[in-house]
């Protein structure tokens, strides 16, 4: 094994026996002081849970021997070794999930500061149409991300239907649900349930935002090129050895294609994931870390 592999493989350990640690101190905490009403003491533990993992990421010597390296295998190697950390402890079940946050396509840079990106409507419209659903259901993105329109121009009716849905921009997984449960309502068809929105989409409110070809999903792949499934796989499959444009294998009209997005070979952003439960309670908090800046943001609490 290459000298920075080996490097690389014993910062994870470290960082998964620093979890293990901090989690297991944590919930024998929680435990003793366990007293009050089951109910409220499950959203402590939570809250207790959720803020040793943020003081884990931030203090991590080990997150910032990745950052000081600089380098796309040490980066991909963490994320391949850390990717799944599972806990118990006196029925109490925690799980982490950590992925790259730069893997799909940000919905809410479908439309810039004042009005849509045409590139990126034009290419989001043809991978829907594989799936046969309409260029409305476009619009009806774009309105969520439009902010409050005195004048009531919408590209749909899905304000008089939902007044106080947020549209500033889309928020989570549950804000897209919403848009789906009225694009079927209305157009009576149920083609959208094909797509794989969990591989697709990501949710910032940031519009600076590169796609990480390391990491990004088969169907972000489909989304930014126009290819076919197996030539998207290709692409997925070889992800954490791109180093630069070369080493995709581009042909000449991908190349074009993929110039209406945002992309790069190296974005240092966390994906995290929190599942948390206990008997017949469960929460889940995802959240993005910033490794550079050590800042979370896009936190999503379901309790």
């Amino acid at each position: 094994m290459p000298k920075r592999s080996a490097i690389a493989l014993l910062i994870t350990v470290f960082f998964i026996i620093a979890i293990s640690i901090s989690l297991g101190i944590s919930l024998k905490q929680v435990k003793e002081a366990s007293n009050e009403v089951e109910s409220e003491a499950f959203m402590l533990q939570s809250a207790l849970i959720l803020e040793d993992v943020s003081n884990i990421l931030k203090n991590s010597q080990e997150l910032d021997a990745v950052i000081r390296d600089n380098s796309i295998e040490s980066f991909f190697l963490f994320l391949s070794e850390v990717g799944f950390i599972p806990f118990e402890s006196d029925g109490m079940k925690v799980s982490i999930e950590i992925a790259s946050a730069r893997s799909k396509f940000n919905i809410n840079s479908l439309r810039d500061a004042n009005s849509s990106n045409p590139q990126k409507t034009q290419a989001m419209q043809e991978y829907l149409g594989t799936y046969a659903i309409n260029d409305d259901y476009v619009g009806i993105l774009l309105d969520n991300m439009s902010q409050i329109k005195e004048d009531n121009s919408y590209n749909s009716a899905i304000f008089n239907d939902n007044p106080t849905l947020f549209r500033d921009y889309i928020v989570s997984q549950k804000h897209l649900d919403e848009i789906n449960n009225f694009y079927m309502q209305n157009t009576h068809e149920n083609a959208i349930t094909k797509v794989d929105f969990e591989k697709l989409f990501y949710f910032s409110k940031d519009g600076a935002y590169s796609v990480d070809v390391n990491y990004a999903t088969k169907e972000t792949w489909r989304l930014m090129l126009g290819c076919d499934e197996l030539r998207a796989e290709e692409l997925a499959l070889g992800g954490g050895f791109y180093i630069k444009e070369e080493d995709l294998a581009l042909s000449d009209v991908e190349k074009e294609m993929l110039k209406r997005f945002a992309t790069s070979f190296y974005e240092p952003y966390l994906d995290v994931k929190v599942a948390i439960s206990k008997n017949d309670q469960s929460a889940f908090i995802r959240f993005e870390y910033d490794m550079k800046t050590k800042k979370g943001s896009n936190f999503v609490y379901e309790i």
